[in-house]
């Protein structure tokens, strides 16, 4: 099954509508995710905390998935979002939680290997 059967509909549109602009984001992602010392696991759940800081539920959902597609658990994912609390805020925080609880019932997204 090709890789994109797996993608959010937002990004197979953009995917359809650009095609060369999607290829050049996967590039850089898939360079920036290599261009450091830090593993798979911190780099999810970074993305994940870049995501709740950013209050995007379509990221949020999306990065959840990816780090259980690699392991992370739904306690560590869970915890990810709480220490969310003291810098965004309890309403925030408990949208980031309910999103990431809707993540779990859709299951792992398959990791692409870029962003």
């Amino acid at each position: 099954m090709p890789k994109k059967d797996f993608l959010p509909f937002s990004y197979k549109r953009l995917a359809k509508e650009f095609p060369e602009v999607e290829k050049e984001y996967d590039r850089l992602a898939r360079k920036c995710h290599a261009s450091g010392p830090l593993n798979e696991k911190a780099r999810r759940l970074i993305k994940l905390g870049i995501a709740i800081g950013s209050e995007s539920e379509g990221a949020i959902k999306s990065h959840a998935r990816r780090a259980l597609a690699i392991g992370v658990t739904p306690e560590e994912i869970r915890h990810a979002v709480l220490l969310g609390l003291t810098t965004i805020g309890f309403p925030k925080m408990i949208a980031a939680l309910n999103w990431v609880h809707e993540a779990f019932e859709k299951g792992p997204l398959k990791h692409r290997g870029g962003d």
